[in-house]
């Protein structure tokens, strides 16, 4: 009897063993499932976005012999006008004779989508983007040229930006974990990676410009009545003293001295990205546009 009482009680431990071992193997597989749909989803996210920015530079480089056609055939998304709640520049829609003409190699491009403002390229790096523009200052920070969702977003501009006049250019980006948009931006934390890639690519629509970097440095987005120095809010400098203001304080923060100087009436390009070191960290490169030499 004693024996019959054992045998089931060890068949009974055996019974939950085995049902415990198969929702800890269902648990697993599930896990797995996940882990697996995730590493899909970045992977054929980052695909996507890499081709449809190949598609971008097709249509950059442009030029009337080409056929457009066969451009528009590889762009992966929906045109943009597939989103008639987005508005688009109002000016540029009814463009004035007294406008500047927009760079041929920038006409098929800016065809596709009003908002795009520029270019910025870095030789020997990832970043080589469109520059985006419009009312919503948070539109582009999750949508791609074509007003796609999208956590890659683009490089944009606030609405209050310059880029024709102002004094400072501020372009956004995200810093992602492929390296794409401004993921590789912090190789500037490097000196000697400074030296090497000193010179900055920044097209308007209508003026090709080159810029040197001045300052490489980490700063954060403070609260809106913190007394200190924020980057991202100077646009203009009008006089001396708001020029002063800004490059002395970016000149004590660079991580290093990048062996190029600025004055009052330089036109400044500031780049700027996600950082980790600190709660809403940004990691920041201002450059400096090259004069023109006659």
């Amino acid at each position: 009897m004693h024996c019959l009482w054992e045998s089931r009680l060890g068949y009974k431990v055996m019974k939950r063993s085995k049902g415990r071992y198969r929702v800890i193997k269902t648990a697993l597989l599930l896990i797995f499932v996940v882990c697996l749909l995730m590493i899909g989803r970045e992977y054929f996210a980052s695909r996507r976005q890499r081709e449809q920015q190949k598609a971008l530079n097709g249509f950059r480089e442009y030029t009337a012999e080409q056929p457009k056609r066969e451009l528009q055939e590889t762009i992966i998304s929906e045109p943009f006008s597939s989103e008639p709640e987005k508005a688009t520049n109002a000016a540029a829609e009814e463009p004035d004779d007294r406008e500047p003409v927009i760079l041929e190699k920038y006409q098929a491009l800016y065809e596709q989508n009003h908002d795009l403002a520029g270019w910025l390229s870095i030789e020997g790096m990832v970043i080589d983007y469109p520059v985006m523009q419009c009312e919503d200052d948070e539109y582009y920070l999750h949508r791609d040229f074509y007003g796609m969702e999208s956590k890659y977003g683009c490089l944009y501009v606030r609405g209050k930006a310059d880029l024709a006049d102002g004094t400072n250019v501020v372009i956004y980006g995200h810093n992602m974990k492929d390296g794409s948009m401004f993921g590789d931006l912090d190789l500037y934390q490097s000196a000697d990676f400074c030296r090497e890639h000193g010179t900055i690519s920044f097209d308007t629509l209508h003026e090709e410009h080159t810029y040197e970097v001045v300052a490489v440095f980490r700063s954060q987005v403070y609260d809106a009545d913190e007394d200190v120095f924020k980057y991202y809010q100077f646009y203009e400098a009008d006089t001396q003293e708001e020029f002063d203001d800004f490059y002395e304080n970016i000149k004590k923060l660079s991580l290093y001295d990048t062996g190029v100087t600025a004055e009052l009436g330089d036109t400044l390009v500031t780049l700027s990205a996600c950082a980790y070191h600190v709660t809403d960290g940004r990691f920041v490169v201002v450059a400096k546009r090259r004069k023109e030499t006659v």
